[in-house]
């Protein structure tokens, strides 16, 4: 490969130089580009442009891979846990055991959060969408940590293993009592002894006087949701994280934006759209025989299907796909609405139409089929999405902080008015 690309503008030729990542994508560097020439390159919403090095997460969206600092995400589903993954996407290795016990330790002691946050609780609407009150929580737990939220950066990091513990910890608990409280139900304390998972369903299950029984294929099923959502690249809301903490923000701070950006339903509320989807063709009365050949002439947007990265099956999909089968087995459900969604899944594998186009289910529909099965609330969906990125979010944080990079600043191509006079009111 040259060391360099040549780029010509008019009769002048610039040379700019080229580097490989680890596994082979080949960059061309423009960051002096503007100034040697003037110029800026145009790439709306970012996708031919990288805007950092990273050792987090690869992705080859072609060939349907997926890893984790070198793991790939199938080897993590079948031997790891959330917890463990966790560990490995922010600390770069996987952990000992004795490791993993002081981590699973400092997270699972760190679960309640502090009695005076209930009131902001009573500061929101009752009709307040639960993602709103997360990333409004997520923020306002840092004042209860003002060593760990100070914007001084090298402050940050000093107390940043306690400031990641506690974010991973407190998110589940927050997520919980925004449920029990919307219900009208009590807000449960987190139980001791219990797993992660497990400690999030009894919050968001049990009663005071009698702990939920969550079938352990139930619990499994979360975990694994959470495992697979952990980190994934460059996405919108990792980079608005980044971006955010460019700024030298601390870590509550940048991840309370990564909230705010995963809302929009181009990107954690795909699950959602997904139910939803199911539910309008069930009300028209079809099976989705019609909704499919809707979708095949333009008339009808298919859900949960196909993916912006991958060009391939989603290599996620394929490992929540039989997670999904297990969970509505042992909850024997029987609803029309996941009839229809294994119709559309079994044409849609079939037919020409969608497998040319590569239209495979992606995470966002097994994901929310499970979510809905053990009675996840619609709304609440991107919620679980934020406490399974959580890591990721903390893991690029930390490396962009521990890089001391440049702040982000895009530049833009401006298309508005040139120079123009002033009127006064009275002439306009």
């Amino acid at each position: 490969m040259e060391d360099t690309a040549t780029l010509r503008i008019g009769n002048e030729n610039y040379n700019l130089p080229m580097f490989k990542g680890t596994e082979g994508e080949v960059a061309i560097d423009t960051r002096k580009l503007r100034a040697d020439t003037g110029c800026v390159a145009f790439d709306e919403g970012y996708g031919n442009t990288g805007s950092c090095n990273s050792n987090i997460t690869f992705i080859n969206g072609e060939k349907g891979i997926l890893r984790h600092r070198g793991y790939s995400i199938e080897s993590l589903a079948e031997n790891s846990n959330f917890l463990e993954t966790a560990y490995l996407v922010i600390y770069g290795e996987l952990p000992s055991e004795s490791q993993l016990e002081e981590f699973n330790k400092s997270i699972l002691g760190n679960v309640a959060v502090h009695e005076g946050m209930k009131k902001f609780y009573e500061g929101f609407p009752v009709n307040s969408h639960p993602m709103a009150i997360l990333s409004s929580l997520m923020q306002a737990l840092g004042c209860y940590y003002p060593e760990m939220t100070t914007n001084d950066r090298d402050k940050d990091l000093a107390t940043f293993d306690s400031a990641a513990a506690v974010l991973i910890a407190k998110v589940i608990s927050i997520a919980a009592t925004t449920y029990r409280i919307r219900e009208g139900l009590p807000v449960l304390y987190p139980k001791r002894g219990e797993g992660y998972c497990d400690n999030f369903l009894h919050m968001l299950y049990s009663e005071p006087n009698a702990f939920a029984e969550i079938p352990t294929e139930i619990s499994k099923a979360l975990n694994l949701i959470l495992l697979l959502h952990t980190d994934h690249e460059q996405n919108c809301s990792t980079s608005t994280v980044r971006m955010v903490a460019s700024g030298g923000a601390n870590l509550f701070a940048s991840v309370s934006a990564g909230v705010s950006a995963l809302w929009g339903p181009s990107h954690g509320g795909a699950n959602m759209a997904v139910i939803k989807m199911l539910n309008e063709i069930h009300a028209s009365g079809d099976d989705g025989s019609q909704f499919l050949e809707d979708a095949k002439n333009g008339k009808a947007r298919l859900m949960g299907f196909g993916h912006r990265v991958y060009k391939n099956y989603d290599p996620r999909a394929k490992i929540l796909k039989a997670s999904c089968e297990k969970v509505l087995d042992i909850l024997n459900v029987q609803t029309p609405i996941l009839e229809i969604a294994k119709k559309l899944e079994s044409v849609a594998l079939e037919d020409d139409y969608f497998v040319k186009r590569k239209l495979y289910p992606n995470v966002d529909f097994y994901s929310g089929i499970i979510l809905q099965s053990i009675g996840i609330p619609l709304d609440m969906f991107t919620v679980i999405f934020a406490i399974g990125r959580m890591p990721g979010w903390i893991a690029h944080w930390k490396e962009l902080a521990e890089g001391q990079g440049r702040i982000h600043r895009p530049r833009q191509i401006y298309t508005g008015e040139i120079l123009r006079e002033y009127s006064k009111i009275a002439t306009r």
